[in-house]
């Protein structure tokens, strides 16, 4: 790829992000390509739909957080690596409305999106393993139960993210406290096996 489509993708993939954030996923490419200061049919060159274009933020916000994973997983105190991680995981979803809104919508069936949650998934079932191990979470918890938490977290949030931006932070230490073990009920209907089914 030439050195100007480079920098042009690398322009509307921030400009989308900015422009989704800000008005979620119902943006037109028009002020997409406004925002990075290029004409409509660029966007179109690079991307063919507006899916395509949710379907390439989808992957570098999933590729930061498969990194964090990654970084975590020799961390000492599995249960501190595991917290960071879910820090890292809402930041990231309440810093960015598109990335929730895109959820369910036909860019998630994108294989390379797919592809890239289940990688995200297996990293986290491995700190989560860990955890589990070190007593620092009850033994019934999977890392599908924590991948789904952070959505969850974001959603309980979000009514009132614009007037309490950090709302999030206290919901997530609720819910990170919850998975503590310690007079923890049984959890029923266990998640096991990934995302393939949900």
């Amino acid at each position: 790829m030439r050195a100007d489509m480079v920098r042009n993708r690398g322009l509307l993939i921030e400009a989308a992000r900015t422009a989704f954030a800000d008005g979620g996923v119902d943006v037109s490419i028009g002020e997409i390509a406004q925002r990075a200061g290029v004409a409509k049919g660029t966007v179109f060159r690079h991307f063919a739909t507006k899916e395509e274009l949710l379907a390439a933020i989808m992957l570098e916000l999933l590729a930061r957080l498969i990194e964090t994973a990654d970084r975590l997983q020799e961390a000492t105190d599995a249960g501190e690596a595991l917290h960071e991680l879910m820090t890292d995981g809402v930041e990231a979803l309440a810093a960015d409305r598109a990335f929730c809104e895109v959820v369910g919508r036909p860019s998630l069936q994108n294989v390379e999106v797919r592809a890239g949650i289940e990688r995200f998934a297996g990293a986290v079932e491995v700190l989560t393993a860990r955890a589990r191990e070190q007593g620092a979470i009850r033994n019934d918890v999977t890392g599908t139960d924590i991948v789904l938490l952070l959505g969850g977290i974001h959603q309980t949030a979000a009514p009132i993210l614009d007037t309490h931006p950090e709302a999030w932070r206290r919901y997530l230490a609720l819910a990170f406290d919850s998975l503590a073990p310690v007079n923890a009920r049984t959890l029923p209907n266990p998640l096991i096996g990934g995302f393939q089914e949900l």
